[in-house]
């Protein structure tokens, strides 16, 4: 997990993509989802990655995400962000949502989370994504 946190001085926009796949998915499938979010999000955007634990060493989604760094996020605490999901993937992965759920946690992590686009299925890949709309901060020492 990192401990990234928007600077008070950045301009550029933060969106957090939440990925979430079939196991043993490779990482063309994973950059083919990656670019239907990409058309909707723009190109500018500070991208964060974002799945649960239990894809953290899935190998297709860590290559087409490379140098990137994916944030996972605990089953139990993505099941508990109110989003639409899946008795299917509830049972596989202990979370009724995967992409949608990491975007908008991991998002809420790092300012007010806004979903851009709500869970896109593209074959073996679902993806979602959330802008962080960035608060008013007080600028520190």
């Amino acid at each position: 997990m990192s401990g990234d946190r928007p600077s008070s001085g950045s301009r550029r926009s933060r969106v957090v993509v939440g990925i979430g796949a079939r196991r043993g998915v490779s990482g063309a499938a994973v950059r083919a989802a990656l670019a239907v979010v990409r058309d909707v999000t723009g190109a500018g955007a500070d991208v964060v990655y974002a799945s649960v634990e239990a894809k953290a060493g899935e190998q297709g989604i860590l290559d087409a995400i490379a140098p990137a760094r994916l944030e996972v996020r605990p089953a139990a605490a993505l099941a508990g962000v109110a989003v639409p999901g899946s008795v299917r993937v509830g049972e596989a992965v202990g979370t009724p949502s995967v992409a949608e759920a990491a975007a908008l946690l991991v998002a809420s992590e790092l300012g007010a989370p806004r979903l851009v686009v709500p869970k896109t299925i593209v074959g073996d890949v679902t993806v979602a994504a959330a802008r962080v709309e960035h608060t008013s901060l007080t600028s520190g020492d």
